[in-house]
């Protein structure tokens, strides 16, 4: 399963770790996805919504 929000597709950044003697090692910030019950067309289905979208609304929820 791809690290991407359902709704917005925002995914993964990359960088890089920086120690104080100034060596550099690639990293990655994931994106804080919760698993969700959201209606869609009626239905409920099950998605991976970033928090993000969670706050805002654009989701609804199954109660």
């Amino acid at each position: 399963m791809a690290a991407k929000c359902d709704l917005c597709g925002k995914g993964p950044q990359f960088g890089n770790n920086v120690s104080h003697a100034n060596n550099k090692t690639r990293r990655r910030w994931n994106v804080n996805l919760q698993p969700v019950k959201a209606k869609v067309d009626g239905g409920s289905k099950r998605m991976s919504v970033c928090t993000s979208c969670i706050k805002t609304g654009k989701i609804v929820k199954v109660a």
